[in-house]
């Protein structure tokens, strides 16, 4: 009998336990069909997105390169690119802000590092003031435009204001390995004018960069036109068309229209799996009319830039590095300087004409710099020298004397917390004002960047 109440114990006790085991049993049904109706959602909603970039990406024309050159600095991928919260490129453009700072040392006054000109090149002297600087806060903007072009902009913050550095538009769809750019841009002639200060090595341009074109190179209004032949090995053609407003290469009113023209040629190839090799050479001609070659003089003429750039680069890891980079310059200058007296007037000789002098110039430049870098440390050297194999200045058929090779010797070290940052610590021993004063520089300087920032030149 006892075994019968326990038996139909047991019995009563499943009964009461089926409906809730059922009702369990739906609950964990329902929950894995919601969740496979989300997953759905889900995979559609990707597929929406995978389809968008396919064919935001077809509408690309993406360039050929080979080796390690694919990451040229004015052709970044843009096709797939997303803009700063993630939506398409094409309504979020990328923005970035690059802070350039620094602490600047001399054993010269300011004065005498603004008159500190290079005799024989230019008068233009040094704009560096000791203690704390502020380089600029640069804002840069990219985002494509259409299927066919892609904008670009620089502008740089500094104290005296805002400025219009660069913008111009490059296209994206011609056919045969053509491109063309136009707008306001830095001139691809040589290896570091087209780079902007904060990707420079160090903290200031190379001698022979001051010496023919400036402090900041060669930025113009114009037009590029590049070709990429079907090559094994990455090469670009190019010709620029520019307005010549460059005071120390050109001068704006030398000639009404644009009246400097460039042509250059790169190519790169790898030497082995960790190592890879640029070079190509430029020329830059034009109209001169500039006041920057004697104190009280203008030179009108016509002067040829000639360069040729060569670098080596060797990674073999992640954290080493080394890279080997030089260029040469040669000038040539054929015009008329004519003298001025202080209030700007002609200076007339006894028969009471102006005096004008015929001025003939040749003259060259080189740097070579090295730069070993390891984990977050990156150690560096250069030296740079004007007058390397010709010096020629004649003022009317006499050839003028200047003594001296202006010549400076450089070393840098820096440190980078992070890939947005870098510290840099750079001493410049600079005897290049041909006289027995040296000046020795020094620079703290502190670059940072955050948003979206194309990259840079290879």
């Amino acid at each position: 009998m006892k075994r019968w109440a326990a038996f139909l114990f047991i019995i009563f006790t499943l009964c009461l336990s089926m409906p809730s085991y059922g009702a369990d049993i739906e609950s964990r049904l329902k929950a894995l069909e919601d969740t496979i109706q989300q997953q759905g959602e889900t995979i559609k909603e990707q597929h929406k997105i995978i389809n968008e970039l396919r064919e935001e990406l077809n509408n690309k024309k993406p360039q050929e390169t080979a080796g390690t050159v694919k990451e040229e600095a004015e052709k970044p991928k843009a096709q797939a690119a997303s803009g700063l919260f993630g939506a398409s490129a094409l309504s979020n453009p990328n923005i970035s802000l690059v802070l350039d700072t620094f602490v600047y040392s001399s054993n010269l006054t300011e004065e005498e590092l603004e008159n500190r000109s290079i005799p024989g090149f230019t008068t233009e002297g040094l704009e560096n003031r000791k203690g704390f600087s502020l380089e600029a806060a640069e804002l840069f903007l990219f985002a494509p435009v259409d299927p066919y072009f892609n904008l670009y902009a620089t502008i740089p913050v500094t104290e005296e204001g805002v400025e219009l550095e660069e913008a111009f538009f490059v296209t994206t769809s011609l056919p045969h390995g053509l491109q063309a750019k136009g707008g306001k841009f830095k001139s691809s002639f040589g290896r570091i004018n087209s780079q902007h200060p904060h990707a420079w090595d160090f903290a200031d341009i190379p001698l022979p960069y001051r010496a023919f074109m400036g402090g900041e190179g060669v930025i113009e209004k114009g037009a590029q036109v590049t070709f990429f032949p079907a090559l094994p090995f990455y090469t670009l053609l190019g010709a620029e068309v520019l307005q010549g407003e460059n005071e120390i290469l050109f001068g704006e009113d030398a000639k009404s229209g644009p009246h400097a023209y460039t042509f250059f040629a790169k190519a790169s190839f790898d030497l082995t799996d960790d190592s890879t090799i640029l070079f190509g050479p430029s020329v830059m001609t034009g109209k001169t009319k500039t006041g920057s070659i004697e104190e009280d003089t203008e030179f009108e003429g016509d002067s040829r830039l000639y360069g040729f750039e060569l670098t080596y680069k060797w990674k073999p890891s992640r954290g080493r590095n080394f890279t080997v980079q030089s260029e040469y310059l040669y000038r040539t200058q054929e015009g008329d300087l004519s003298a001025f007296d202080e209030n700007g007037d002609a200076l007339l000789d006894e028969d009471g004409e102006a005096v004008v002098d015929t001025l003939k110039r040749a003259q060259d430049g080189a740097y070579i710099q090295a730069v070993y870098g390891w984990d977050r440390w990156r150690l560096g050297a250069r030296y740079d020298v004007l007058d390397l194999f010709k010096d020629e200045y004649q003022l009317s058929g006499e050839e003028q004397d200047f003594d001296g090779k202006p010549w400076r010797g450089t070393g840098m070290l820096e440190f980078h917390p992070t890939e947005f940052s870098r510290i840099k610590l750079q001493y410049n021993h600079d005897k290049s004002a041909r006289n027995e004063e040296t000046n020795h520089e020094w620079w703290l300087q502190f670059i940072m960047g955050i948003g979206a920032h194309a990259a840079h030149p290879f």
